[in-house]
C-alpha cells in the first residue's frame, strides 16, 4: 500500500513543493494509453508521470484482472530518455481463487535516432529489463525479461501516429523465445481540447504458437498543456487474448525543470 501512495501521491506533492519554478511547463508527452509507444522524448529535464488503473476479463491466465499502473519519465538530453514502470498493486481472480499481489517493475532507455522535421518522422530505439515480478497472473502479452523497440512517430494530413516493431525475450522454466510484435497507433482531435485514439496490434506467442490481435479506442482530454487524462477500452481478437480491457489514467509533467541546462553534465 505504501508503493501506491507514492505513484499517486508523489507527483501531487512534488507539483505542491514546484510551484515557484517555471509557470509556463511544456507540454507534456503521453506514452499511455496505447501499446504504441512514441518515438519523440518528453521535454528535457521534466519529470513526467503517467498513472492509471486497468481491469481485465476472460484472459487464459485469469478470470479478472484489476491493477494500478505508474510509468515514470525523465529525459536527461534531446535524444536520451529514462524510464521506470511498475504494477504496483494487482487483485486478481483465477481458478476460482481471489488474490492480491504485485505486477512487474522495469527499467529501461529510449535514444533518438533521427529528429523529426516537417513531414520527416522521428524514428527512436528503446530497451527495458525486468528488475522484479510480482507473481500476478499477467496480460495476454505476456512479461518479457528483455526488450528492444524500434519506435517511429509522425503527422500526416492532421492525423499522429505512432507505429512500434517490438522484440522481446520470453522466458518459461529453462526455455527463452523471442516474440514479435507490432502495433500502429493513430488518433486526431475532435474537439478543441479532445483527442480521439484508435489502435491495432498482433503479439506472436512463440510458446503457444499462436497469436495475439487486439484493437484499441480511446479519448484524451487536455486539461493543461501538462496534464492530460485518458479513457478508453481494448478487445482481443483471437481466442487466445485477454477479451476485454477498459482503463483510465492520466498523465502529468512536472511544471519545473530539475536542473539549469548549463549545469547539467550531458549536451542538449
Amino acid at each position: 500500500m505504501g508503493v501506491l501512495l507514492v505513484c499517486f501521491v508523489g507527483p501531487v506533492v512534488l507539483s505542491a513543493s514546484a510551484q515557484s519554478g517555471t509557470a509556463d511547463p511544456p507540454d507534456a508527452n503521453p506514452g499511455r494509453p496505447t501499446v504504441s509507444t512514441p518515438a519523440t522524448l518528453t521535454p528535457v529535464g521534466y519529470l513526467q508521470f503517467e498513472t492509471g488503473a486497468l481491469g481485465a476479463t476472460s484472459s487464459p491466465e485469469f478470470t479478472s484482472r484489476y491493477g494500478f499502473n505508474e510509468v515514470i519519465k525523465l529525459s536527461v538530453a534531446s535524444r536520451l530518455e529514462f524510464f521506470a514502470s511498475a504494477e504496483p498493486a494487482v487483485h486478481f481472480t483465477t481458478g476460482g481463487v481471489t488474490a492480491n499481489g504485485m505486477g512487474e517493475i522495469f527499467l529501461g532507455a529510449q535514444a533518438v535516432i533521427v529528429s523529426g522535421e516537417r513531414n520527416r518522422p522521428t524514428v527512436s530505439a528503446s530497451f527495458s529489463h525486468r528488475s522484479f515480478d510480482g507473481g500476478a497472473p499477467e496480460l495476454d502479452v505476456g512479461s518479457p525479461a528483455n526488450s528492444l523497440t524500434l519506435l517511429v512517430s509522425g503527422d500526416v494530413r492532421g492525423f499522429h501516429y505512432d507505429a512500434n516493431a517490438i522484440f522481446n525475450e520470453m522466458v518459461q522454466g529453462r526455455t527463452r523465445r523471442i516474440q514479435s510484435a507490432q502495433t500502429l497507433s493513430i488518433s486526431h482531435p475532435v474537439f478543441r481540447k479532445f483527442a480521439v485514439s484508435g489502435e491495432i496490434w498482433r503479439f506472436a506467442q512463440p510458446f503457444l504458437r499462436s497469436d495475439l490481435i487486439g484493437n484499441l479506442w480511446a479519448v484524451n482530454c487536455t486539461l493543461r498543456k501538462n496534464l492530460i487524462l485518458d479513457a478508453g477500452f481494448e478487445k482481443g481478437l483471437t481466442r487466445t487474448s485477454t477479451q476485454w480491457e477498459t482503463f483510465i489514467g492520466f498523465t502529468y509533467l512536472l511544471p519545473h525543470r530539475l536542473w539549469h541546462a548549463s549545469h547539467h553534465p550531458y549536451r542538449q
